[in-house]
């Protein structure tokens, strides 16, 4: 009833609850009549999001309530929101639903960067291969289900909004069924819908940047003709934090290419171990390129991984010379980064015998995900720690390199 009604926040709050019913009064009007309040648990960070609405999604719920129950019983019934609390001792769950705003944000993004959620396909088209558009019903009296009037207002009229499809409540992207509302996004990037590989990869680091907030991201399962095709799925916390992180370094450094490697390790970790070593090493290497272009040190087109790093080590003098011998710990020190520098060596190994971009016998058996996230997590470490180097050496007062100094004049311009 809420649904069809349009009130999908209610619909929403519904869904999601963990009902409790409980006898809360008695009045002795009209023969006696027994009050009961049905207690609707929700995410805590859903009901706090609810802010203001929430006595009028409990008034919504309770008329219907009403509707649902008046033929069978005198009683009364109203619904109360709770925030859901674990019980005493027990451990915090990770959110395991798609939050509304967390939706909302997708969606959001999707509007303002003015996506084509359908891709290369009409409307029609694409939803057929989500719904079945013959059993939903129209809302135009016209037509006799969803696929008439979404024909009728989008491809011969086309008097309905690019972004109909988010607020559509027959659809429930932002009320329905978490599956519902992942399946969706996984079938905007798919390759028949979204040809362009380089695109459908952006658009899942996109979507994931939110998903991984609920526990959720999207996947690469199989290749369709070269392009990959995603699915939703739980979330691996660990390779998220790296990921998120080396996003960061890439920002810091303005390294457009780095970002392209980010997005390949976000969907690869898990799916491609392979690929994502070979791109876990190509990540370092793009790094240090980055900061000798910076700095203004040559280095040839055939350079190998070890060499990038010794320039890069001598350039930054990430081994110190400055740290006192009466220091605490001042051996040990050095001992880890100069152990953080042959990190880079190890990762050009692991590439060369489990990475991508070698051929293998028949008999060949690849690394897991576990490998790979090991893999990532030391190549982030490693990039990380080297970028901070870099920008703590160019203090206020210091000169830094020309190509530095252009690119913060273009972006303060």
């Amino acid at each position: 009833m809420l649904i069809a009604e349009r009130m999908t926040q209610a619909a929403d709050v519904v869904r999601a609850a963990t009902p409790r019913i409980e006898r809360t009064g008695y009045d002795n009007w009209n023969g006696g009549t027994e009050q009961w309040t049905v207690f609707l648990s929700i995410d805590p960070a859903e009901y706090a999001l609810l802010g203001g609405a929430k006595d009028g999604v409990e008034e919504q719920i309770t008329h219907r309530l009403k509707a649902v129950l008046e033929p069978f019983t005198q009683d009364w019934y109203s619904a109360k929101l709770v925030p859901r609390l674990a019980a005493p001792g027990a451990p915090a769950r990770p959110n395991d639903r798609v939050r509304r705003q967390t939706r909302q944000n997708i969606i959001d993004g999707l509007r303002i960067d003015q996506v084509a959620w359908c891709g290369t396909l009409d409307d029609v088209d694409f939803l057929a291969r989500l719904y079945s558009l013959d059993a939903l019903p129209s809302y135009d009296s016209r037509y006799k289900d969803a696929a008439g009037d979404i024909y009728q207002h989008r491809v011969n009229n086309f008097d309905w909004g690019e972004d109909w499809v988010y607020d559509d409540a027959r659809f429930g992207l932002s009320s329905g069924p978490d599956e519902v509302f992942l399946r969706f996004l996984c079938e905007t990037v798919h390759p028949v819908v979204r040809p362009d590989k380089d695109e459908a990869i952006r658009l899942v680091a996109q979507y994931n940047d939110q998903l991984r907030q609920d526990g959720w991201e999207l996947v690469e399962e199989e290749r369709i003709a070269g392009r990959p095709r995603f699915v939703a799925r739980r979330a691996g916390l660990a390779g998220g934090r790296s990921v998120s992180r080396a996003r960061t370094v890439a920002d810091a450094l303005d390294a457009g290419w780095m970002q392209k490697e980010i997005e390949r390790l976000e969907v690869a970790v898990e799916a491609d171990p392979a690929l994502a070593i070979g791109t876990a090493k190509d990540l370092v290497e793009t790094c240090c390129k980055s900061i000798l272009t910076r700095q203004g040190i040559a280095f040839s087109k055939t350079v190998t991984l070890p060499e990038l790093t010794k320039l890069l080590t001598k350039e930054l003098k990430l081994v110190p010379e400055g740290i006192p011998d009466e220091a605490k710990g001042a051996e040990a020190i050095r001992l880890l980064l100069r152990n953080l520098t042959t990190i880079t060596q190890y990762l050009s190994e692991i590439r060369s015998l489990y990475g991508s971009g070698h051929g293998r016998d028949g008999r060949h058996r690849g690394l897991e995900p576990r490998h790979a996230r090991l893999a990532v997590g030391a190549a982030v470490a490693f990039i990380d720690f080297v970028s901070d180097t870099y920008h703590q050496r160019i203090l206020p007062g210091a000169a830094p390199s020309p190509s530095l100094t252009d690119a913060r004049s273009a972006r303060q311009g």
